[in-house]
């Protein structure tokens, strides 16, 4: 506890604003389904669209459903596809650009241009393609969203890596004897921890607001569960109205997103050993 109020007090402003959304929102994802006063398919106003009440604090939807419920809900499903697909793709990503960077030669080149291949392709065009053909399960979209963003987590932690591979506390270790294993995680990953820290928040906004963007295509998590992007997409025709349906999960999006950008932002870098 003391360690997490040393580095909240060292926070700027934005920093503390950035985490206090990152916080709320990975709290309403874990324990907002238990909250939800209603269930999330049913339907429970004979109106649609209707107002702020004491039953229906958010209002109701296009279909007479809790908006409050289906938030709820629906963080769930963008926070932890979000931030499973992000933790994917800088695990595969890192991993591969710690062996490139060790082993170099053929293996560094090989490993390179494949990812240069793949971030060639854009990631909405990928992802739109993999899901029209395989579908849109809960595994396929996680993984087709780790996959698009391995590349560019390959990069950034390849630069990183070789930078430090060639610091003289590196050689000294491969004059010793030291493996390739033991350079990769002993030598070389606690000295860019901190950049792939923000890299992973990073991915997580990439990815949240990709997962939004497919769903309000219809392609994302299906019906009768919803996410947040698919929450703005089927009340579309409530935005004439200003229903609070299609406001409130857009700016749970928006939220969520500023605020992990804020926390980035605020993050300090970290002294490299050496």
């Amino acid at each position: 506890m003391s360690r997490f109020t040393s580095f909240f007090r060292d926070l700027p402003l934005s920093g503390r604003i950035g985490l206090g959304l990152v916080l709320f929102w990975l709290a309403v994802a874990l324990v907002g389904p238990a909250l939800a006063p209603h269930p999330v398919g049913a339907f429970v106003d004979y109106d649609v669209f209707s107002g702020s009440s004491a039953r229906f604090p958010l209002g109701s939807d296009y279909l007479g459903r809790d908006v409050l419920s289906r938030l709820l809900w629906g963080a769930r499903y963008t926070v932890f596809l979000g931030a499973g697909a992000a933790l994917l793709a800088c695990l595969v990503g890192t991993t591969l650009a710690l062996t490139a960077a060790v082993c170099g030669g053929w293996v560094d080149e090989v490993l390179s241009r494949a990812m240069d291949t793949l971030i060639s392709i854009p990631s909405k065009i990928f992802a739109l393609v993999m899901v029209a053909a395989f579908g849109s399960s809960l595994f396929l979209l996680l993984t087709i969203t780790a996959v698009t963003y391995v590349p560019g987590n390959f990069r950034i932690a390849r630069a990183l890596a070789v930078n430090v591979v060639s610091f003289d506390f590196v050689t000294v270790a491969r004059a010793r004897g030291e493996g390739r294993l033991h350079l990769a995680l002993r030598e070389v990953l606690p000295n860019m921890i901190h950049p792939l820290l923000a890299d992973f928040g990073l991915r997580f906004v990439f990815i949240v607001l990709l997962l939004s963007g497919l769903s309000f295509l219809g392609l994302g998590v299906q019906p009768p569960h919803a996410d947040l992007g698919s929450l703005v997409r089927e009340n579309m025709s409530g935005l004439i109205d200003g229903a609070p349906a299609i406001i409130v999960p857009a700016i749970a999006i928006a939220t969520l997103t500023v605020g992990a950008n804020l926390l980035i932002d605020a993050l300090k870098p970290v002294e490299k050993k050496g």
